[in-house]
Formats: C-alpha cells, sequence, structure tokens
C-alpha cells in the first residue's frame, strides 16, 4: 500500500480561467481562474488556489467553504443586505445555504477549503 502524498500550494499549478455567467453578474466583467491542488476520493473534499477580476456577482452556497484570502478586497453580502468585507491574510467560512453577492473590489486571489456534504 502506498502512502499517500503531500499536495503542495508553492509548487506551479495549472489554473483554469472562466468568466461569470452574465445572468449572474451584477456588476462589472469579472473572469476567475480555478486551480484545484486536491480532491477527495469520494469527491466530497477540495483545496485548491481562485483569483478574481473587479466585478460583483450573486452566488448561492451548496458547500462549506474556508477561504484564506491572499490578495485584494473583497465585500461579501448576504440576500438580506448584511456585508463583510476581507482583504488579504483575512480567513472566512462561507456555509452552506449562503445566497447574496461576491463583490471583489481589488483583484484578488484566495487559498480554498470546500466540503460538499449532499
Amino acid at each position: 500500500m502506498s502512502v499517500p502524498a503531500i499536495i503542495s500550494f508553492q509548487r506551479p499549478g495549472s489554473p483554469e480561467s472562466a468568466t461569470v455567467a452574465a445572468d449572474r453578474i451584477v456588476s462589472g466583467e469579472p473572469v476567475t481562474s480555478v486551480d484545484n491542488r486536491y480532491s477527495s476520493d469520494d469527491a466530497k473534499f477540495h483545496a485548491g488556489l481562485w483569483t478574481s477580476t473587479v466585478g460583483c456577482w450573486q452566488i448561492q452556497y451548496t458547500e462549506h467553504e474556508y477561504c484564506v484570502l491572499t490578495r485584494g478586497h473583497v465585500r461579501l453580502t448576504s440576500s438580506d443586505g448584511a456585508a463583510l468585507e476581507f482583504r488579504a491574510g483575512d480567513a472566512f467560512v462561507i456555509p452552506a445555504g449562503f445566497r447574496g453577492t461576491w463583490e471583489t473590489i481589488e483583484d484578488c486571489a484566495k487559498h480554498y477549503v470546500i466540503y460538499e456534504s449532499a
């Protein structure tokens, strides 16, 4: 039986760019990239790197996500109007069921860990 390898976020990755779906955009023309570095065998646990350019869009989470912002400035606003801002160095959790907007105020990057219970 082989021992699983440690996953390093320091090595170069293979990010995939994407545009946010037009029907979700509130403002701007945000472009995101995701570089998933790890997924568990059952595909319920994921970790990687994500970036975004300036813009605002609607979000609806079905997964739990732990984030550490490594660059930039963002604002998350829930559907009831409560807003929180985060900057490089800040960590936060977005729970499954969260609805609202993600606004990238300044181009950002984050480390993410996602757990999908369903």
